[in-house]
This record gives structure tokens, C-alpha cells and sequence, in this order.
């Protein structure tokens, strides 16, 4: 399949692009922002040629693997012009989504240049070492400024991105950065002064070549000031005036008060990180081994990506990556483990080589955590297991990363190298043998179906769909809502409730409870896959008025209660009540057929399979 055909296919079943509110990438997810997830048809995503979907952090993210820049454009070009704006339903996101959205926004695009420059580094090192590269010549120095470009250019190289994040003009953000850089600044902090003054104001003189928090705290006071002079300045002069105060404002501010307070967390956090990993290493190193994987799941690994960024520019080594490195190892040796268990499902296997290569050779894990993990809990709980081994090992050898890729190709850049590859052996190992030994499986694995196409389907079958709840039974195609009424979201019947009770229409597996709780998607053993929809805009009560007592992975008969819905409070709320009953899936089957009984709770549908 074309990266143009998934694109389509990817836009059409999230529900369309008049859902979509924003969308960006990191580093395998297409991240999206929906106006209603529950219009979004998973199950169908996740036959694409995609790794899986996960929802989490108020983001719809579909996870693509390594080729996800190459997919995200093709997946703009069939957007359009969207507005980039990370809410929806005018719901405002937590704070925590907000800060972990935008570091992650920040140092994400900046990742690739740190990965080549700190691999260059090493390879100017080995070829250094091996006597075929003079410290002396010209080459040697070429090289070498390339490599270190990206480091001591950093409060630059991180104006531009964190500027484009809050949305004000990088070109200035990267200009106070510059100013932290500029020759004559630098000619004062080589000087030996310590301290000089502006206007009569004392600067303390600092090094900023190589820092995160000053120009991040630079950028954020600069983001203010903007709002503010936008705001009194008249718009026929703002593109004058208002680039030169912020520059004389924010930039001497960033000297006086910002630079000096920013140097003094970054070697706060870097003194810490220390204590942790000279004192405690062989705790601290097992435990991020141990908890490595949540953490990147999660995307908490946002929060400490730009201190290993820190202590790679200004000390040139981080403790703590190794053991990142071992939790990626640690997950190639799940996925081969995987790949050998599974010989009777292609797909599952197809997957899993997948994994193992992003994993095993470019130490990105992300295929493994949600291709593998989320679906078996055993392999999660092996890798973690040799993931904490390899890390207490790389907290007894004292093991360094001298750049930030990972992969079996860098392991000669960590210190020491064999060492190491001794450390990653265990966790790949160790891994691989769990998996072997006592297997993944919590349940039965069905056959893909490119290898047993529909096994539980009986050619013929009919499957019979009841009314959720009690009440007035009517056509989809007068729910006050056109993307159900269209029938664009699949065929199906709708009622308007009149008591409180929700049950199963159909027999089979609860796939899906949405956050929100106005959602619920059952699966049936032949394959028809039901939404059962409650009421309209209800999103955005998140939850408010639901009690579903049924969670995922839940298996109902039909009839079987779902829970139980305030529908007096919803109409209360000025909220139509309606329940859509539909079949997400309806064009695999030959037939279904709208079936009324009667005027009360018995419409159903039939579906032949």
C-alpha cells in the first residue's frame, strides 16, 4: 500500500478530516486531536498497514514506525488547511498534557540533528583512536565543528523550535540566542570578569554555550511580552516597533536574571543526576530499567529527554542512557521472542520482525510497546524483568553514552564499549528467553485472517441485533446528527430511550469504552463489529451521568447489562438523548437488513455474514 492510499484510508477512519482539530508527529505516531474519538473506527485503522492505536493524553495517535514524516505529509495533503490547535470541543487540555505536548513539540524536531552529530563525534573519536584521522588537520577540524555545531549552538537551535511551539516568531527567540553566543558577549565572559553592568545594572557573566533553561526561560518571557505588545501597540507599526523591544527587553533580562537562574537548574538537575547515578547507580539504574518502558509508553521520557540533551552538550557523556538503551534491547528480544512464538499467524509475525528491526537496530521501541505490550502483559512483564538486570549491570560497570541513538550500530560509542554490549547481551537475551520458556499467552490467539480467513464464520450465519434500551425505535436517517443520519459511520437503527437501562444488543467481546463513557464498541465472534453510540455531543460531559460497568476485553451475551444512563439529566443538559446502534463494518457482510418488530425496545437488524 502507497504512504498516499494509507493516508486516505487513515483520514476516512478517524473520522474524517471535518474531525480532525489538529495533528502532528513525533518520532513513530501520527498524533491527532479529534472532535469526537468515538467516530474514529479503530478496528479499521488497525488493518491498515499501521502498527497499532493508542489513546492517551487527550491525543487520537496512530503509530506508523519509523516512516511516520513521510506518512504525516501525505496524510496534511489530504487535510488541508487545518488549524494546528490542540483542543477539542472547546474543552481545555490538562496541564500536565500541555507540558509534556509542548516538550515534546520542542526537542522532538531537534532529535535527528543531536543523533547524527553525536554519532559523527563518536566516529571522529574511533577513526582518532585507530590512528586514520590527524587531531591536527584540517579534516579533523571540519569534522569536528560539524559534530559540535549542534551542541554549542543549542540555545539558538532551541529558540527556533520552542518559538515555532508557543507560536511566537522563532527568528527573534532564535536571536536572544544568538545574543547569549554573539562575540562580543563572549569576549567579555572570556575576559575573567565576572560581573559587568548595563544601564548600571549588574550582569553576572556566564557561559551559555551548550544550555536548555535559559533560552527556554528566555522564549516563555518572550512569549508574554508579545501578547502584551500586541496588544497596545497599533498594528500599522507592530512589525517595527514590537521585534525591537522584545530583542532590547527580553535579551539583557535573559543576561541579568533568566541566564544566571537557568544555569543554576540545569547544574541543580545535573548534580542530582550524579548523586543518583555515583551513589545510588545500581538502584537508580534498575529501576529506570524496570520502569523504563511505562515511561516511554506513557511519554513521560519527554520529561527527561532534555536533561540527557544538557549533560550531553555540556559534560559530553549521560549516565542514564544505557540504561534507556537496555529497555529497547530488552524489547528487540521480545519481539524475536514473539516472531518464533507465533509461527502459525503471518501477520503477528510479520509485525513482530518489524519491531525487532526498529528496536534492534535503531533502538526505537515504540512498535514493540504498542504492537506487543499492550497486547500481551507477560512480554511486558519479561522485558521489564531484563531490562532492570541490564540496567543494575550498567549501574555496577558505571557505563556512559557519549551521544543520544540507540541500536546495536552505536554500541561502540558507549563507555566502556564492552561493557556495554555485555550489558545489552542480558537485556536482549534475557528477554528472548522469558519469552521462549513461558510463552505470552493470557488467552487464546485467533489465526490472522490472511492465514484462517474468517474461522468462526459460518457462510450464511445470521446475526441478530436488539434494541440497547427501552424506548421509541427509529430510522438512522432521522438522528439530528448528519454524520450518523448520512450513515457514513455504518447502517443501523436508532432509539429514543424512556428508561435508564442499557444492555448488549449482541453477543461478543466489549472492544471498546470510551473515556467518556457515551461509547461503547462490542465485536462478535464473526466478526461484526457494533458501536453503540449515546446520545449526541455527550462527549463532552466526560462521563458525567454514565455508569458503565462493562470494561474492554469484557465478553457479554446479548441482553446482558452494559450499565446505566441519566437520560432525564442529559436532557436536562440540553443534550439529545438518542442511542445509535451501528454496524461499523457493515460492507463485509452480504446483508443487513433493518428487521422492526415493533413499535417498542424489539427493532433489531439482521446481518448476514
Amino acid at each position: 500500500m502507497s504512504n498516499k492510499q494509507l493516508a486516505k484510508d487513515i483520514v476516512k477512519n478517524i473520522g474524517g478530516k471535518g474531525n480532525v482539530v489538529s495533528l502532528t508527529h513525533c518520532v513513530t505516531r501520527l498524533r491527532f486531536v479529534l472532535k469526537d474519538e468515538s467516530l474514529a473506527k479503530k478496528a479499521e485503522l488497525e488493518k491498515l498497514d499501521i502498527i497499532q492505536v493508542v489513546q492517551q493524553a487527550g491525543q487520537y495517535q496512530v503509530v506508523i514506525g519509523q516512516n511516520v514524516g513521510e506518512v504525516y505529509e501525505d496524510v496534511m495533503d489530504v487535510l488541508g488547511d487545518i488549524k494546528q490547535n490542540p483542543t477539542k470541543n472547546g474543552q481545555k487540555p490538562k496541564v500536565m498534557d500541555q507540558v509534556f505536548e509542548i516538550i515534546s513539540g520542542t526537542f522532538a524536531p531537534i532529535i535527528p540533528a543531536i543523533m547524527g552529530s553525536g554519532l559523527l563525534k563518536a566516529v571522529i573519536q574511533m577513526l582518532t583512536m585507530a590512528g586514520w584521522l590527524d587531531a591536527k588537520s584540517g579534516t579533523y577540524a571540519i569534522l569536528s565543528a560539524t559534530g559540535n555545531a549542534v551542541f554549542y549552538f543549542l540555545p539558538i537551535i532551541l529558540g527556533v523550535s520552542f518559538g515555532l511551539k508557543l507560536k511566537v516568531n522563532p527568528y527573534i527567540a532564535a536571536t536572544i540566542g544568538a545574543a547569549l553566543l554573539e562575540p562580543n558577549f563572549m569576549n567579555l565572559v572570556s575576559s575573567g570578569k565576572k560581573v559587568v553592568d548595563f544601564v548600571g545594572i549588574p550582569v553576572v557573566l556566564m557561559n551559555y554555550s551548550s544550555t536548555v533553561f535559559p533560552i527556554i526561560l528566555a522564549v516563555l518571557l518572550l512569549k508574554a511580552l508579545d501578547v502584551l505588545l500586541k496588544r497596545y501597540i497599533p498594528k500599522s507599526v507592530q512589525s517595527i516597533v514590537t521585534p525591537m523591544l522584545e530583542l532590547i527587553l527580553v535579551a539583557p533580562i535573559t543576561m541579568m536574571v533568566f541566564g544566571p537562574i537557568g544555569v543554576s537548574i540545569g547544574e541543580w538537575i545535573a548534580k542530582l543526576f550524579a548523586w543518583a547515578m555515583v551513589k545510588n547507580a545500581i538502584i537508580s539504574c534498575g529501576l529506570f530499567g524496570a520502569v523504563g518502558i511505562i515511561i516511554v509508553a506513557f511519554g513521560l521520557h519527554w520529561a527527561v529527554i532534555p536533561v540527557i540533551i544538557m549533560n550531553l552538550a555540556s559534560q559530553g557523556f549521560d549516565p542514564l542512557l544505557p540504561t534507556v538503551q537496555s529497555t529497547g534491547f530488552a524489547a528487540a528480544g521480545a519481539a524475536l521472542g514473539l516472531f518464533i512464538l507465533r509461527k502459525n499467524n503471518s501477520k503477528e509475525r510479520q509485525n513482530a520482525l518489524a519491531a525487532f528491526a526498529s528496536a534492534f537496530f535503531a533502538g526505537i521501541t515504540e512498535p514493540v510497546i504498542y504492537g506487543i505490550y499492550f497486547k500481551y502483559r507477560k512480554s511486558l512483564i519479561y522485558a521489564s524483568i531484563a531490562g532492570m538486570v541490564s540496567g543494575i549491570i550498567n549501574g555496577i560497570i558505571q557505563i556512559k553514552a557519549t551521544q543520544i541513538a540507540g541500536g546495536v550500530f552505536t554500541i561502540p560509542t558507549f563507555k566502556p564499549a564492552f561493557g556495554y554490549a555485555f550489558s545489552m547481551l542480558v537485556a536482549f537475551g534475557l528477554s528472548l528467553a522469558l519469552h521462549l520458556i513461558l510463552g505470552v499467552d493470557t488467552k487464546k490467539v485467533q489465526p490472522s485472517q490472511d492465514d484462517k480467513k474468517h474461522i468462526d464464520a459460518k457462510v450464511g450465519q445470521v446475526e441478530q441485533v436488539i434494541a440497547p434500551v427501552s424506548g421509541k425505535t427509529t430510522a438512522l436517517s432521522e438522528v439530528k446528527d448528519e454524520v450518523f443520519s448520512s450513515g457514513k459511520m455504518g447502517k443501523g437503527f436508532a432509539v429514543y430511550p424512556t428508561n435508564n437501562n442499557l444492555y448488549a444488543p449482541i453477543a461478543g467481546t466489549v472492544t471498546t469504552v470510551f473515556p467518556t463513557k457515551h461509547a461503547i464498541g462490542i465485536t462478535t465472534e464473526s466478526g461484526v463489529e457494533l458501536l453503540i453510540h449515546i446520545g449526541i455531543d455527550t462527549v463532552n460531559l466526560k462521563g458525567e451521568f454514565f455508569n458503565i460497568t462493562v470494561s474492554e476485553g469484557d465478553v457479554v451475551a446479548q441482553g446482558d447489562s452494559l450499565g446505566t444512563v441519566d437520560f432525564t439529566k442529559l436532557v436536562e443538559n440540553g443534550y439529545d438523548p438518542t442511542v445509535m446502534v451501528l454496524i461499523t463494518n457493515d460492507a463485509k457482510f452480504s446483508k443487513v437488513q433493518e428487521e422492526w418488530q415493533s413499535e417498542d425496545n424489539d427493532s433489531m437488524l439482521s446481518i448476514t455474514v
